[in-house]
């Protein structure tokens, strides 16, 4: 699904109204991207290793981007965020850091009011730690 959000006037004093010059559609995979990108802005979080029935496949916890889900209606977006965490950082903090400012780099580049943005933390990533590799 992909939302349109009315054209902004850009001529000082016009007389015209932006449905009728135009609407921008901006689909859900894009809202996707830029919340992923403005999630990795924020200091102590990262993305997750993707998962296959349960086992991590790809690269480890903080170094994957993150898994962002979003659904618009209208003017409103609802995202949902699966993100790491670096450790020793305190989770509701980041957690509350990372929703702040998605909330306001989404609607700051798109011009949607992002109503939710849930967080799910699925790992704790510990800085410098060789990531967990196979067994041979």
């Amino acid at each position: 699904m992909s939302t349109a959000v009315p054209a902004a006037d850009v001529r000082s004093g016009g007389t015209d109204a932006a449905a009728t010059r135009g609407r921008t559609d901006i689909a859900d995979r894009v809202l996707e991207k830029i919340a992923a990108r403005a999630l990795t802005e924020v200091a102590g979080a990262g993305g997750v290793a993707r998962r296959v029935l349960g086992v991590p496949v790809g690269r480890g916890a903080g170094g994957s981007a993150p898994l962002v889900d979003a659904r618009t209606d209208g003017r409103l977006a609802m995202l949902r965020m699966t993100v790491s965490v670096a450790w020793p950082a305190p989770v509701r903090q980041v957690a509350q850091r990372v929703r702040e400012h998605v909330i306001a780099r989404v609607g700051g580049l798109t011009g949607l009011e992002v109503r939710q943005v849930d967080i799910d933390v699925e790992a704790l990533v510990v800085p410098g730690a060789p990531p967990a590799g196979r067994v041979q």
